[in-house]
């Protein structure tokens, strides 16, 4: 367990590309599971531990989870990402070079669920949600461009559907429009850093995440 932060009422971890974070089809072990197990072992509590979820990362990106050890937090997390009170930036490796260096995108995020895709349009359309995020070029390698994000609402698949939608996939994300997987499944996107004021403690918390381990994370990470 890759601890990046811990308080009384929060713990956040650096997760890795894979890792689930939530239940699904699969039956695979969660990452509140495992947090359960790892807070029952390291503080010997008897019975049932609380763990409590208040955003989610998709299961091939990597990087910050944060979660709550209290009820208390958790109720006061969720409302702190719900309005944006969270500053959340991620860094993404993409094959395109966006047309311009650093620019606000808006549109409109329709969820598919049956394809578990996403969809934008310029303009609403039924069932969709307001999706806007900021992005900035901030490097370049003799393949790849590093982008970073700063995501404003938290819709689904968002900066994957976006990025693509300006003709930038994710390295790795076939479903949005890679030409090629990553060999250990991953995309190519890493919630970077998160920013907030404490649900109890109302300290200011700021947390970075180590960039993974391969050469190209680490080549764009010096």
């Amino acid at each position: 367990m890759n601890i990046l932060y811990e308080d009384n009422h929060i713990i956040a971890v650096n997760k890795a590309a894979g890792e689930i974070v939530q239940g699904d089809k699969t039956g695979d072990k969660t990452l509140c599971d495992a947090m359960k197990a790892f807070l029952k072992e390291k503080y010997a509590k008897p019975g049932n531990v609380f763990v409590g979820l208040p955003h989610r990362l998709d299961r091939p990106v990597s990087g910050i989870v944060v979660l709550a050890k209290t009820s208390k937090a958790l109720e006061r997390l969720n409302e702190m990402f719900r309005t944006g009170a969270v500053k959340k930036i991620y860094w993404a490796i993409t094959k395109e070079c966006p047309a311009k260096p650093e620019a606000e995108l808006e549109c409109w995020i329709y969820r598919n669920e049956k394809m578990n895709k996403s969809f934008a349009y310029p303009k609403e359309v039924k069932g969709s949600k307001k999706a806007l995020l900021h992005y900035r070029h901030i490097a370049a390698s003799q393949n790849y461009n590093l982008i970073e994000v700063e995501l404003k609402t938290g819709r689904h698949h968002q900066i994957r559907c976006q990025l693509a939608s300006i003709g930038c996939p994710i390295k790795g994300d076939l479903k949005y429009g890679a030409k090629r997987s990553n060999p250990d499944g991953s995309i190519s996107l890493h919630a970077r850093y998160v920013e907030f004021i404490h649900p109890v403690s109302k300290e200011l918390i700021q947390i970075t995440a180590p960039l993974p381990a391969d050469k190209l994370w680490q080549s764009f990470g010096k």
